[in-house]
């Protein structure tokens, strides 16, 4: 609360609400925004009037100090507790400047020494949240190996983890667990009143605590844990909350008791009657096992939260937990790029050449064996994230010394990139036995936009017969391969008549919800079947493909306008925040809609600005001509221009920013753009193609990046020209094609 203290709120709150409503709170509820600066590198991480926070997450504890702590470790930042490092000279700037890392310096201002009242100063943040903070920093240098049960229990009230105390023994978590719980210091959990004292509450919505009395009351019945996503991420979106809530669904359809586990307050998922039983926690191994120690599950899903659950996956394992579904060993041996090579060359299927390296050399040796461009990431990730495309040796070594953390657990992964490749992407459902092929969906965008931040559209328009069945082929045999029970995502990419597998992740992946609504069948119900044993036979399905009774088109939708300065051209590294679907009687229709649905509509007149690098003029001549047969004027960078002339086309030359005044840029700020075309050059792009794609987003010019993306721009507008824009609900659809 901006310019008052605590204090005086809650004195004013006691004079002005009746003694009868006077609240009695037993339980701190903290919620924290989840930010995404580090997918937009060049934007300032400076919080202010404008929402950044792409999701949030809540915690919920006996005191303040416990649910902040849980709080920060569900926003799963993929930092470990004390591996961060800072700079003492940046303390004030640091305070003073509200950014993400803003709590991290007040930790680190409070272990140098600093008062309570010299961060108040600085920071204008109430001093008694600061206190609070102070309290368990000052605390933390207690944290001794020998510790009693007494001291123990005091850490966990303030929210200190597992893994913190490991990290602080020198010991790992589970031993840190095991002598915890020897010592009786163990987690026990609480209810919140889900019906304000007013009426008995029986749907038990729980957070753990270490107080004396368990309230969760377990049944004795069946009964199977979901772990969800954690909160809304670029690459871990609302997607896995479809999935989890379907899933809820399909778990009380079959008589089992469902139990959620999620800590994002913003999903359907963590709604208090979604789910028979839910446990508002973070999503670690430590709550997640302390949670199974009160249930005692029959079984527990890790497919639908994404990589979240995956990760714990082994270790629930280990730890004895029923993992039901595809085994975690399978899960990780697709997540193991040496362990599944060994699998393709075993079942003869094509994929990139690749490598794994642990070392910068080990990784500039590796990429010169494959050739360049090479595409660099690190495994066990979602989104795309930390994934580049490098050009050359020094890019790599950049990539190496800046961008990620690897070890022998953890290597980077590098694999040759598939230049002018199509992707594709399948989602099927596995039972053991049979395999049924979901959606076959075709991206717009060629290889090397991530693919969520591809439009797609489903049925697949431009594959061959001959295609569609080496594809159909090689999901079938992975999904066995692989012992895939529930559902399985496979990308591909097609290269000169060659299928080669890009990668296979044996879990629902964020293309569910659009193929599920696209075909009427809900996948994720049908996968938790499986998962307990039933077969796709049961549903009336066998091995034959899903067919789709329309154009289905789905297109992304990005935040560039809250992050200014970013350039918007699209690479490896996903930025969109969610997506749209589009439908139509043909794919024209279908992408039209799409992109209005996203907030970026097509224009149907006007001026269209083309600017493209020699590898990709023919291809922009029969774009152009498209554009120009629909009645629009062209206006083109002086290459460009010269290109679109000689093949017979009326086109006005523009400067470029570098070149003088009028430029590109201008006419973007002057309204005489209506559409621009600019590709990327492939190297990192110069300052003369991020001034013109910045002004795009900044004068909201639709800006579309790759030549794929503007032929689908033509065929919509040419769509738009040729038919309205027709309505028709999802339940039609589906019954047309159940009566047909």
């Amino acid at each position: 609360a901006v310019g008052y203290r605590l204090d005086e709120i809650r004195n004013d709150i006691t004079r002005k609400t009746p003694a009868c409503f006077e609240p009695t709170i037993d339980y701190v509820v903290v919620k924290i925004p989840k930010w995404a600066f580090e997918k937009f590198p060049g934007s300032e991480p400076t919080l202010g009037t404008q929402m950044k926070s792409v999701g949030e997450v809540m915690a919920i504890g006996r005191t303040f100090k416990e649910a902040f702590s849980k709080g920060l470790r569900s926003l799963e930042t993929g930092k470990a507790f004390g591996s961060e490092t800072f700079d003492k000279a940046l303390i004030t700037q640091k305070l003073i400047t509200a950014t993400p890392d803003r709590l991290n310096y007040i930790r680190f201002a409070f272990a140098s020494g600093y008062s309570v009242e010299e961060v108040r100063e600085l920071t204008s943040i109430d001093p008694w949240f600061l206190e609070q903070v102070k309290e368990v920093v000052d605390f933390e240098s207690e944290l001794k190996p020998d510790m009693d049960a007494e001291a123990l229990r005091r850490a966990k009230r303030y929210g200190i983890s597992d893994a913190q105390l490991a990290k602080s023994w020198g010991a790992d978590e589970l031993s840190v667990r095991a002598r915890r719980k020897a010592l009786g210091v163990s987690a026990v959990f609480s209810r919140v009143d889900t019906c304000a004292a007013e009426f008995e509450s029986f749907t038990p919505y729980l957070y753990s605590c270490y107080e004396s009395s368990c309230e969760a009351g377990p049944t004795d019945r069946k009964k199977v844990i979901i772990l969800g996503s954690g909160p809304n991420r670029i690459g871990q979106g609302i997607e896995f909350d479809y999935c989890c809530c379907h899933a809820s669904f399909a778990l009380q359809e079959m008589g089992i008791e469902s139990i959620m586990v999620n800590c994002n307050p913003e999903t359907v998922s963590t709604d208090y009657d979604t789910s028979d039983r839910l446990y508002f926690e973070p999503l670690t191994l430590e709550h997640v096992l302390n949670i199974c120690d009160t249930e005692g599950p029959d079984g527990l899903i890790v497919q639908f939260g994404g990589q979240t659950p995956l990760t714990l996956s082994l270790p629930l394992k280990r730890a004895g937990i029923p993992i039901i579904g595809t085994d975690p060993s399978n899960i990780d041996l697709a997540e193991d790029r040496k362990l599944f090579g060994q699998l393709l060359d075993e079942l003869a299927i094509p994929c990139p050449e690749n490598g794994t390296a642990t070392s910068v050399e080990e990784a500039c040796e590796v990429a010169r064996r494959i050739g360049y461009p090479v595409l660099v990431r690190p495994s066990y990730v979602l989104g795309g994230r930390a994934m580049v495309i490098a050009y050359d040796e020094d890019m790599v070594r950049q990539y190496m010394r800046e961008a990620v953390t690897f070890s022998q657990e953890r290597p980077v992964l590098i694999d040759r990139f598939l230049e002018d490749a199509t992707e594709i992407d399948v989602d099927a459902l596995g039972d053991g036995d049979d395999v049924l092929i979901a959606g076959i969906m075709e991206h717009i965008e060629e290889a090397g936009v991530h693919s969520g931040d591809s439009s797609c559209v489903l049925p697949a328009q431009s594959l061959a017969a001959e295609t569609l069945r080496t594809i159909r082929d090689y999901t079938v045999r992975l999904a066995k391969a692989l012992h895939v029970i529930g559902l399985m995502n496979v990308q591909y990419a097609i290269q000169n008549g060659t299928v080669y597998v890009l990668e296979v992740n044996p879990r629902a992946s964020r293309t569910v919800p659009y193929v599920s609504k696209a075909t009427g069948v809900p996948l994720p119900k049908i996968a938790v079947g499986l998962m307990w044993g039933r077969k796709l036979r049961d549903y009336g399905y066998g091995t034959e493909m899903l067919s789709v009774p329309q154009e289905f088109v789905k297109s992304p939708v990005f935040p560039f306008n809250k992050f200014h300065g970013v350039d918007p051209a699209l690479g490896p590294e996903m930025r969109s925040t969610g997506e749209v679907m589009g439908v139509g009687i043909n794919f024209g229709e279908a992408f039209l809609k799409a992109q209005i649905s996203a907030g970026s509509p097509l224009p149907e007149k006007g001026t269209v600005f083309i600017s493209v690098n020699d590898h990709h003029k023919a291809e922009a001549i029969a774009v152009a001509r498209r554009f120009a047969e629909l009645g629009f004027h062209l206006v083109a960078t002086r290459g460009t221009a010269a290109a679109l002339r000689n093949a017979g086309l009326e086109c006005k030359t523009v400067l470029k920013v570098n070149e003088g005044r009028p430029n590109a840029v201008d006419l973007l700020k002057g309204g005489g753009i209506q559409l621009a075309i600019y590709t990327t050059t492939g190297a990192p792009a110069f300052h003369d193609e991020k001034a013109i794609r910045r002004s795009a987003v900044m004068y909201r010019v639709p800006c579309i990046t790759t030549l794929s993306g503007a032929r689908a721009a033509a065929d919509a507008a040419a769509a738009r020209r040729r038919d309205p824009i027709r309505v028709w609900s999802l339940q039609e659809i589906h019954e047309r094609k159940t009566v047909a």
